[in-house]
């Protein structure tokens, strides 16, 4: 059975139990890719957004509409079933949280990690390069990196794996040294 321990509320049990159905059908890889073509879509299309999220949509609308989707975009038998269940149960508004759930499971089945860089500009490719080997080293298990900017952090970046952070920026540091200086003039 799959760790369960991080995940939790509807979408969690949801993203479990079609992981662990997918582990039994041996379709995990297919499962993923499919969620992840899901993903990409719903960043594109502001209507399937509110085709997921809207209660104002029927089930059988919701049903119909992502149908339509999954069938364009090739996805397997498991995915359609699982998707069409969410539409029955009026919970496809949990799809996106489901979906990150199971990129999750997967990557902990893969013996990696998820990792949210976030910087103060993008990063190259050769720093994303020696900032995954310095994760791998520090963590003994392949990162998974997601990168976002922040203009805010001035310089450096910001490293959250799990309930950890690592917060090397520049605006920490100012923070640091304001704090020292208000402590040293009292």
């Amino acid at each position: 059975m799959a760790d369960e321990a991080h995940l939790s509320g509807i979408a969690g049990r949801y993203a479990l139990a079609v992981f662990e159905l997918a582990q039994e059908e041996r379709k995990v890889e297919v499962l993923s890719r499919d969620l992840q073509a899901l993903k990409q879509l719903l960043a594109e299309s502001a209507d399937l957004r509110r085709l997921v999220r809207a209660p104002v949509f029927s089930r059988d609308d919701q049903a119909r509409g992502m149908q339509a989707v999954l069938a364009a975009a090739g996805a397997d038998a498991l995915t359609a079933r699982f998707v069409q269940l969410l539409c029955s149960k009026r919970r496809l508004f949990v799809l996106p949280d489901v979906i990150r759930d199971v990129e999750t499971l997967v990557a902990k089945q893969k013996g990696e990690i998820e990792a949210e860089v976030t910087s103060a500009h993008p990063l190259t490719d050769a720093q994303t390069v020696e900032l995954k080997a310095a994760l791998k080293d520090k963590l003994g298990r392949e990162p998974l990196i997601a990168t976002k900017v922040d203009p805010t952090l001035l310089g450096g970046l910001v490293v959250k794996v799990g309930s950890r952070m690592i917060d090397a920026s520049l605006r920490a540091k100012l923070n640091g040294l304001r704090t020292a200086l208000r402590g040293a003039a009292h």
